[in-house]
């Protein structure tokens, strides 16, 4: 079982579809579902996205494309397939088929540099422009034990914002603030 966990996270962190599919070959890997919700834009979506043989569905990928888009823009990016599974792994990680609350995902140059301009805490070059990172929240979960279990899979960054009620990871290199 560790073998097969380690080798998971290896091919979601290198984004790697056939390194993941072939370590899934004859089945074992859990499915890739999350259950979402929108808070800009009022849209709920219940998808799987990966099939247990590791076969990733295009149809369900486009949705949480769209889920994740620019609210202001309407403009969307192919998130980061890591990401995702990064998400997912915190969900199952949390008990699975909790409903996520997006507060952000892919952000237009636009909205981005909006948001700098009322804070100081948005990076210039977020990882939100290249669809690498989410801003969550789990109305069932307290933050700070969504934080403490982003944190234990250590499988990117991990932010804590209380005060804004969400916790933001991406699948950018492990660190924490």
């Amino acid at each position: 079982m560790f073998l097969k966990s380690s080798a998971f996270f290896a091919a979601t962190v290198l984004g790697a579809k056939s390194a993941f599919a072939k370590f899934v070959e004859g089945g074992g890997a859990p499915e890739g579902k999350l259950s979402l919700y929108n808070v800009n834009c009022n849209e709920r979506l219940t998808v799987t996205y990966r099939n247990s043989l590791g076969e990733y569905c295009d149809e369900a990928i486009q949705a949480l494309n769209w889920i994740f888009r620019c609210h202001l823009t309407n403009e969307t990016t192919k998130m980061d397939l890591r990401v995702l599974e990064y998400l997912n792994r915190l969900d199952n990680s949390l008990g699975g088929d909790n409903e996520i609350h997006i507060i952000s995902g892919y952000r237009s140059p636009e909205y981005n540099a909006r948001l700098r301009s009322r804070s100081k805490g948005v990076a210039k070059d977020s990882l939100h422009m290249k669809g690498m990172a989410i801003d969550l929240a789990i109305p069932s979960v307290g933050l700070d034990r969504i934080r403490r279990t982003a944190t234990a899979l250590a499988a990117g960054g991990v932010g804590y914002y209380p005060q804004s009620g969400f916790v933001h990871i991406d699948s950018g290199q492990f660190r924490t603030w």
